[in-house]
């Protein structure tokens, strides 16, 4: 069976059992978070093959059972590196402009919302009163 270029895919079950066994020794192989670079140099599988599959570029001799667990291992991936920036950026471990940052890719943002009303209520839309005049 070959992938889109005529050469078989890697997407096998042997990447997954690979992949799963990166995801319970990514922290005794001196990693401070898991991550997709993490798992490709593990497996020796490129960042751009793992993050396609992930985007649901499947090859197409990849399995409907080891694509599922391609899946399952990169949201668990996903969930354990933003578990550890989260802790690891409030308990003080990690810098926490870096936790930040990468906390961004996980839906995380700092928000800064500002109404301009008064307290007294007389800047608000409904007393907004525009008049044009001709020059």
């Amino acid at each position: 069976m070959a992938g889109i270029n005529g050469r078989p895919t890697k997407l096998t079950q042997d990447f997954i059992n690979k992949a799963d066994e990166y995801m319970d020794c990514w922290e005794e192989l001196g990693e401070v978070i898991p991550s997709i670079a993490g798992l490709s140099v593990y497996t020796r599988v490129s960042r751009d093959s793992i993050h396609s599959w992930a985007a649901g570029e499947w090859p197409s001799d990849a399995s409907e059972s080891t694509r599922e667990s391609f899946s399952d291992i990169v949201t668990a991936l996903g969930a354990t590196q933003e578990l550890k920036l989260m802790n690891g950026g409030l308990g003080g471990a990690m810098n926490p402009t870096i936790a930040k940052l990468l906390l961004h890719k996980h839906g995380h943002s700092e928000k800064v919302q500002q109404d301009n009303v008064s307290s007294d209520g007389s800047m608000g839309l409904d007393n907004l009163n525009i008049t044009v005049t001709k020059p």
